[in-house]
């Protein structure tokens, strides 16, 4: 049975649990990990979350590139190390790698050189992850977003080159939609597929426009997927927002309970 959360900042956890939610889907980023005292002082409010913490996203910082001639394999790997750590002390499943600012291709750099960096980073974060429970998902992007990995099948074919358990795919309906990107690369895929973010027309709450969920979750019943579900968009009026979207999603799942 899937499991359905939202991405949202760790103070919205109580409003989530009251909801109804499974789980809430916070940020790496506002962990501070590059800042110990900062770190320590944010921990507990993940450690003593009333709803589990079970995926994150937003994996790097903006400064922190890892695709490029600014790449730092030292600075890198010493914070994915914490990454680990950190996540796993907090009880994480899911790791999203989206972080589109830090691993975009810069200009003049060959996409070769680029490929086998995130191959080697890749690789990496599966050494690191080794052991600890968490899964990297990695997170196709619009074009708009990424200069690379931009659909389902791009992300596949990076995480088929590292061959290891701990890296797998997530399928964004959103950057899915805006590469106009078939939906039947859910079953294709289906072997790698470790995570799902939802949203809807504008990128807004789940059941608020025109995306073909019928379709969306009628290929994800037929690849098996019954892992989590989390929305990821923006939100105006959050209590109505989530309940609503909560109902939504709930409701088109039901039909292959």
């Amino acid at each position: 049975m899937a499991g359905f959360g939202w991405c949202r900042g760790i103070e919205d956890a109580a409003l989530l649990k009251e909801l109804g939610f499974d789980f809430i889907e916070c940020r790496v980023t506002d962990l501070q990990l590059e800042n110990t005292e900062e770190t320590k002082k944010r921990l507990p409010l993940y450690l003593q979350s009333p709803l589990p913490v079970k995926a994150f996203n937003v994996l790097f910082p903006g400064e922190i590139s890892v695709v490029g001639p600014a790449a730092d394999a030292q600075r890198i790997r010493t914070y994915i190390g914490r990454v680990a750590e950190t996540l796993s002390r907090i009880g994480a499943e899911i790791v999203v790698f989206g972080s589109g600012r830090s691993r975009n291709i810069p200009e003049g750099w060959e996409r070769k050189r680029a490929e086998e960096q995130i191959v080697q980073l890749l690789n990496w974060i599966a050494d690191e992850f080794q052991g600890t429970g968490l899964t990297l998902a990695i997170e196709p992007l619009n074009r708009k977003e990424s200069n690379i990995i931009n659909s389902v099948a791009e992300g596949v074919q990076f995480a088929r080159q590292v061959n290891r358990k701990e890296i797998r795919v997530l399928a964004d309906f959103y950057h899915m939609d805006e590469e106009g990107e078939d939906l039947g690369t859910l079953v294709v895929n289906k072997d790698w597929l470790a995570h799902i973010h939802v949203a809807d027309t504008g990128r807004l709450s789940p059941g608020t426009g025109s995306y073909p969920y019928d379709v969306f979750v009628s290929n994800l019943h037929e690849a098996g997927y019954n892992g989590l579900i989390s929305a990821e968009c923006t939100v105006n009026d959050p209590r109505t927002e989530l309940e609503n979207g909560l109902r939504f999603l709930k409701e088109k799942w039901s039909q292959y309970v």
